[in-house]
């Protein structure tokens, strides 16, 4: 078992640990009563992770002797929604959740964010912890306090900084995942890699046949570096103003095949295209170095990750949901770009991001169909 620590500033209760282990979901009852003490328990988790692990943790929970019940949403991104988290927090208060309950979200990237959104504003907030399921969860969603929703007009247009107590990350729930699911996340992976640490990456890369195979071995340490990596990062930057900003690698473009494609696409394989995409942008630009998309391709490629952007997606309603983007500045869409592997560039300004013009990310969109 690890323990990894996430400072997110001086703020009571604003940094937490992430426990990090095989068969750690066991110790969810003690670690609630040490890190996350209430009345009462919310388990909040999707129609698909309840049937998997909704009556393990319940059971975890009140054989402790903690109150506890389960509340469930339909599965998918397209319910990370306000109706859904209205829905939810209407079922909370029904169910008498009160100031002095605690919310623990179970599932993936969208439980995690709808859950922390609800306790965000349930009651004008109350406490919470992450219990995420899949690859991508466990090494972005989960870790670094921001929890949100999406709108028509974009991803996570709303939402809130509020970090969890406490992070519980189990690599035994990663067998139950599907194959592509393991592969979306190991995108995020990826991108930890091409932003902060060039040997990682390739780790990553180098470990796709045994981590698509659910490896616990692989996926333990894979996971891991990728939390101590993103952890790292956004200690130095809680609230997204300056260097954390090099997370967003990929997501500009990615975010926006999300929206217009009605997400069709997982996550990780819109931030693998968006990656190709700003890697085009990179080079173009004369901020990378010759090849980076090459070898960026290079990592990509062993997970059956999708680089190239789908004809069904149109140019100008891609560059019109960019222009939505919570990083957009009056109107121009702002990219965090790389210099090489391991390396992110920055603009003149000494800015972790960098103004694109409209035309060059529409060249950059057709050169990677």
């Amino acid at each position: 078992m690890s323990v990894i620590p996430v400072h997110l500033g001086a703020a009571r209760d604003a940094s937490h640990d992430v426990v990090l282990g095989r068969g750690v979901l066991a110790e969810l009852p003690r670690l609630l009563r040490e890190r996350c003490p209430a009345h009462r328990y919310a388990v909040v988790t999707d129609s698909r992770v309840a049937t998997l692990y909704g009556d393990r943790v319940l059971g975890l929970l009140r054989e402790a002797g903690l109150a506890a019940d389960v509340f469930t949403f339909p599965a998918g991104e397209w319910n990370k929604v306000r109706e859904t988290w209205g829905a939810v927090c209407d079922q909370l208060v029904d169910a008498g959740i009160g100031r002095d309950g605690a919310i623990v979200a179970l599932g993936g990237g969208v439980a995690g964010d709808l859950a922390g959104f609800a306790a965000a504003t349930l009651h004008r907030g109350i406490p919470y912890v992450q219990v995420p399921t899949t690859v991508l969860a466990m090494v972005d969603a989960a870790v670094g306090g921001k929890v949100g929703l999406d709108l028509p007009a974009g991803k996570n247009l709303v939402g809130a900084f509020h970090p969890p107590r406490l992070v519980l990350a189990d690599i035994e729930t990663l067998t139950t995942l599907p194959r592509n699911q393991i592969a979306a996340g190991c995108a995020e992976a990826i991108k930890h890699g091409v932003v902060a640490d060039a040997e990682y990456a390739g780790a990553v890369g180098h470990a796709a046949a045994a981590c698509l195979a659910r490896s616990p071995a692989a996926l333990e340490p894979l996971v891991e570096r990728s939390i101590r990596i993103k952890a790292e990062i956004v200690a130095a930057d809680t609230l997204e103003s300056g260097r954390r900003q090099i997370l967003n690698f990929g997501h500009t473009v990615g975010h926006a095949l999300e929206a217009c494609g009605g997400f069709s696409l997982l996550h990780g394989e819109a931030i693998a295209i968006g990656m190709a995409v700003e890697a085009s942008l990179a080079e173009a630009a004369g901020l990378a170095v010759p090849g980076t998309r090459a070898r960026l391709l290079a990592l990509l490629r062993p997970y059956d990750l999708p680089s190239t952007v789908p004809p069904v997606f149109d140019a100008d309603d891609l560059l019109k949901a960019m222009r939505n983007d919570k990083k957009a500045r009056a109107g121009v869409v702002r990219f965090a770009l790389p210099h090489t592997i391991g390396t992110m560039a920055h603009s003149d300004d000494g800015a972790w991001t960098v103004e694109v013009e409209s035309a060059r990310i529409r060249e950059a969109i057709e050169a990677n169909r």
